[in-house]
């Protein structure tokens, strides 16, 4: 009625417009409406008529291309102001790699120059990548939260939500609770302050979990949960990344980078025959000369800029193994000015856990392989 009338809207009005359609986008189902997430939507409808347009002229190609990045960028930004989570980036991430595979088996292999044995060898890598990616999503090392305040996190759980979290769960609290109990039961040993714990060992209160973090513990804000070694948030996995599962998202990142460069170079062989990879990314004059050329090469420009994206965010990675330095603590140090600089700006060494190249990366190996120590108290 404001519209047609042309009236201004009050405050809020469009995010609560927002969210009624979003409560209100459910499929049919034998037991009743799942209810869909919408960010889950524009990835699987728009990424396929971006490429297809992008595919009919180079300038098309050019423009959607360049315009991609800036809104995948644009949406990051405006997410993490708003401190929501979304699987909108998960979605993306997942349906990109079946649609390029996708048209590598409808596109590039009938061409007849790609072997049996090369398939089978882009197939293998990107189910490891898939399955790495599933062992990264499971628990990153929650902090259980402590039993006295299992209760309020239920009383409190109707008025507090967070919208876009997966599967149209809108509480993090009842899903901490529990996930809180079954770590080992150790939801006491973090709530008080142990006399077994070493000397030296920074330690800091959580007023958010209420209880004490462990040494380079950290509070998401996005998940709502205290992590153990909280490396970063990320959002191509909706899940932080932490002690537990921050080896399997460098294997994911790794399985990622040869699948998809493995990938490229197979798919510019059979489009650009005669050049070699790098040099047909650039220059391949009979790229356009068919639709499923045409198709193919966008694809590969497609693949390129976002396995660029990941090899940027697994080289910092490595970097910070070898410092033995995270991303959260390289903030904190920026923040602070307590770090110093290394590499062009690449990493930043706190000093504080850096122990050698070939100390870190065996202390990496070995996270997430010996339980969190338990008071006698709590064994008693």
């Amino acid at each position: 009625d404001r519209w047609l009338t042309c009236k201004s809207l009050p405050p809020g009005a469009l995010e609560r417009i927002a969210d009624t359609v979003a409560d209100r986008v459910r499929v049919p189902w034998f037991y009743g409406a799942v209810k869909v997430n919408v960010s889950l939507v524009p990835p699987l409808v728009l990424l396929p008529v971006f490429l297809h347009v992008a595919a009919l002229h180079f300038l098309l190609g050019l423009v959607i291309l360049t315009s991609l990045p800036v809104v995948v960028l644009w949406y990051y930004y405006l997410t993490h102001r708003r401190k929501e989570r979304t699987l909108f980036f998960l979605s993306l991430g997942l349906f990109s790699l079946g649609y390029m595979y996708y048209v590598f088996l409808q596109e590039v292999v009938p061409r007849g120059h790609v072997g049996y044995s090369q398939v089978v060898a882009l197939t293998c890598g990107l189910i490891l990548m898939l399955a790495a990616l599933s062992r990264a999503k499971k628990d990153p090392g929650y902090l259980p939260i402590p039993a006295s305040n299992e209760k309020l996190s239920h009383q409190s759980l109707p008025n507090k939500s967070i919208r876009g979290t997966p599967n149209g769960l809108h509480g993090v609290t009842m899903s901490g609770a529990a996930s809180g109990r079954a770590v080992n039961g150790e939801a006491k040993s973090y709530s008080r302050m142990s006399a077994e714990e070493p000397e030296g060992v920074r330690r800091d209160w959580c007023t958010k979990c209420q209880l004490v973090r462990p040494a380079r513990a950290g509070h998401c804000r996005l998940c709502g949960r205290c992590v153990r070694r909280l490396d970063h948030h990320c959002v191509w996995i909706n899940s932080c990344v932490g002690e537990q599962n921050h080896q399997a998202f460098i294997l994911a990142l790794s399985f990622f980078m040869l699948t998809s460069v493995y990938g490229i170079t197979l798919t510019l062989h059979t489009v650009c025959r005669g050049r070699t990879p790098f040099v047909a990314l650039f220059y391949c004059p009979g790229a356009y000369s068919d639709y499923s050329s045409a198709l193919s090469f966008t694809c590969v420009w497609y693949c390129a800029i976002v396995t660029a994206g990941m090899g940027y965010i697994l080289l910092i990675q490595l970097l910070n193994i070898s410092y033995n330095v995270t991303e959260r603590e390289a903030r904190l140090a920026l923040r602070d000015n307590t770090g110093r600089r290394l590499l062009g700006g690449l990493v930043i060494d706190t000093g504080q856990y850096n122990r050698g190249f070939l100390c870190n990366w065996g202390h990496f190996l070995s996270l997430g392989s010996s339980p969190p120590q338990r008071s006698a108290e709590d064994i008693v």
